[in-house]
């Protein structure tokens, strides 16, 4: 019996990741985190439930209006992208307040939970991602833990903005290496020195304001 018009309940991590229009690290990224439904062959390959695709498609409005991944030479000259995670909104307020206001003239995306936060990296892997830990649903230990072991996500500086003291963290089972771990109250001026380092070593837009005029993140 011919059965091509019969959906299937599932698909492979490289059909969901044209249907979602990420790339394929990104899908396994969310299958790891929970953000997909998915089970694995005997061989091992990975099969995505289709409906788990579909639910994506149409309730992620965040993932719509981040900007998608492109190749065009667009990409070498842009402004900095920073992506913050907390599930505080006043905070979150804040940060694009403060942020948006920096020389470098930064990009701000914001995420009030950890899953939020995922979509958004899978749609574009920011610059720069500064997050909170104590998290509902899914905390920032394991969503660190997740993304350190993402290949695309290797150029990304990662912050943490805490309450948490170190010896709560380390009863955690602590943070990947390399991650600098900030108290709050927020500190932006500590905040914006990584930006601007950040900056300073790669290609990014000078903003409207300092076009014209030598620009001081770049001398460094």
């Amino acid at each position: 019996m011919k059965q091509d018009g019969i959906k299937k309940t599932f698909c492979t991590t490289r059909e969901a990741a044209v249907l979602l229009g990420v790339s394929v690290g990104t899908v396994q990224l969310w299958v790891e985190t929970g953000v997909l439904e998915a089970w694995k062959t005997i061989g091992g390959h990975r099969r995505v439930m289709r409906d788990s695709v579909d639910r994506l498609l149409h309730k992620n409005t965040d993932r719509a209006q981040a900007p998608s991944q492109t190749d065009s030479a667009e990409q070498l000259l842009r402004p900095l992208s920073i992506l913050v995670v907390d599930d505080d909104v006043n905070l979150l307020r804040l940060y694009e307040a403060n942020m948006s206001r920096w020389s470098m003239a930064p990009t701000v995306m914001a995420a009030n939970s950890a899953i939020t936060g995922l979509l958004m990296i899978g749609a574009k892997c920011p610059d720069f991602l500064v997050t909170d830990l104590h998290m509902p649903d899914m905390d920032g230990f394991y969503m660190l833990r997740v993304l350190n072991s993402t290949p695309e996500l290797a150029n990304t500086k990662v912050t943490v903005v805490t309450g948490l003291d170190r010896e709560a963290i380390a009863q955690h089972g602590g943070l990947p290496a390399g991650i600098e771990i900030l108290p709050k109250p927020i500190p932006f001026d500590r905040l914006r020195a990584i930006a601007t380092d950040i900056v300073s070593r790669g290609n990014f837009q000078v903003p409207p304001a300092s076009r014209g005029t030598p620009q001081v993140t770049s001398a460094h």
